[in-house]
């Protein structure tokens, strides 16, 4: 079964999804104008809360759908994802995974426009967003069967597998292997059990104190990951040029690792930015989409932000220590230990504990957010009276994903992030449209207010 899980994700990531993903996103920033660019500002106006308006309809404000939606994608993606990124594609990939995120904030505009314009209501007349209702609200109910694909693939892919994976790793590279104790499977048992009770005690209090953890976690969570890995980059400041450099020249080069295979390297960077930054695949705009806001535009500026953030700063920070040490030529490690081999090395003593901190929040707060969005895929499917189980089935599962190997966890996460991206980027494509006429009197609008 893990060697099928495996090939099955090789498979799809390969030619289907780079065409899906970067094309159809290359398709929607031309159709947009190459807004992301022209629009940055206002964007950054708006996520200060300039606009804010606490009637408007919905269970949380724009500023804690961005901080829920960063607490999902700026995690383990950022610091696993990278390490695995190099690891299997070269300091190239990193070149790819900006181009990604660059196409992918035009991916989450529309994406997240759409989940505004196109809100549903569940079976308890709840007000929902997500690619499910956009696809039954704005495409018509002959498309539904995309919603359930879309949700079915949500149920198994958002769990948090990968990020218990990733923290019982680290906890037993950091603490447990120094120390000479027992790192085994009794043990990781154990380190999945207590992740377990403690993520039990935020997700079961809903969205909104999914949201509120969120919103408190995630400056604190980005400002310690950032200071420690600027006093990296300074630490080797002379040699950043040459590793930039070394990026873009494997970009086109494919040396380092693949041997010349460029092809390979795109998809590498293109696989690791899609489950790092999560443009495209669909989970943004279920949290955007329970925003307090009636400008559907206006949410997918601040939803665009994201890729932003995620990928070019905090992705590139992190390829930047792990370059600069050398690490990755110099160990087998994979995923959080070649990271935290990084650290290890650039700060003697500190370093690795500092990224424990790190990773420990960044985990954490991504298994609040994706338990937010399996719950309402199965609330989608089997009505909100029955989405609470879900919980239930998502917090064993983080025991499971604590035991398990990395190569089949994040494998069968990529799979599942795979099927969720097709009934996504359809209906982006398909809608697109009525996102560019939204636009057009949106700014018209701000226009006139403005003056």
């Amino acid at each position: 079964m893990g060697e099928f899980i495996v090939n099955f994700s090789n498979w799809i990531w390969d030619t289907p999804m780079l065409v899906l993903l970067m094309g159809g996103g290359l398709i929607l920033l031309a159709y947009s104008g190459f807004l992301p660019f022209r629009k940055l500002g206002h964007a950054m106006k708006v996520v200060r809360g300039k606009y804010d308006d606490s009637n408007m309809p919905g269970q949380i404000t724009s500023f804690q759908a961005l901080s829920a939606a960063i607490a999902a994608t700026v995690g383990l993606g950022n610091i696993s994802g990278v390490a695995i990124a190099i690891n299997m594609g070269g300091p190239g990939a990193i070149f790819w995974m900006w181009v990604s995120a660059f196409v992918g904030m035009a991916t989450k505009f529309f994406t997240c426009s759409l989940a505004i314009m196109y809100r549903g209501k569940d079976s308890a007349g709840v007000i929902q967003g997500g690619p499910m209702y956009v696809i039954e609200e704005g495409m018509g109910r002959k498309w539904k069967f995309l919603s359930i694909i879309f949700c079915i693939a949500g149920i198994l892919g958002l769990l948090a597998i990968f990020q218990a994976n990733q923290l019982t790793a680290t906890f037993r590279f950091v603490i447990l292997e120094p120390a000479g104790l027992d790192a085994g499977a009794p043990t990781r048992w154990i380190i999945g059990i207590t992740m377990m009770v403690i993520v039990a005690g935020v997700i079961l209090g809903g969205i909104q104190r999914i949201a509120l953890v969120a919103s408190k976690l995630v400056p604190f969570m980005v400002g310690l990951y950032f200071a420690t890995v600027l006093l990296i980059v300074f630490k080797y400041i002379n040699n950043v040029p040459s590793m930039l450099w070394l990026i873009v020249e494997d970009a086109f080069t494919g040396n380092a690792v693949m041997g010349g295979a460029v092809g390979a390297v795109i998809v590498t960077g293109a696989r690791r930015a899609a489950f790092s930054n999560e443009a495209g695949i669909g989970t943004a705009p279920m949290v955007h989409g329970a925003s307090r806001n009636n400008e559907p535009v206006r949410e997918g500026l601040i939803a665009m932000l994201g890729p932003f953030i995620d990928t070019i700063v905090v992705c590139t920070l992190t390829s930047l220590v792990i370059l600069l040490t050398g690490v990755w030529q110099t160990t087998e490690n994979d995923g959080v230990r070649l990271t935290l081999s990084a650290f290890e090395m650039a700060l003697p003593g500190f370093g690795k504990y500092l990224l424990m901190v790190a990773v420990l929040v960044f985990a954490f707060s991504t298994m609040f957010t994706y338990s937010y969005y399996g719950h309402k895929c199965f609330n989608y499917l089997f009505g909100a009276k029955r989405a609470d189980y879900y919980n239930y089935f998502y917090l064993i599962t983080i025991v499971a994903g604590a035991v398990a190997s990395l190569e089949v966890v994040i494998s069968f996460v990529d799979g599942m992030y795979a099927i969720m991206a097709i009934p996504t980027m359809i209906s982006a494509i398909y809608l697109s449209p009525k996102v560019r006429a939204a636009t057009k009197d949106y700014f018209k609008r701000m226009k006139k207010l403005d003056v």
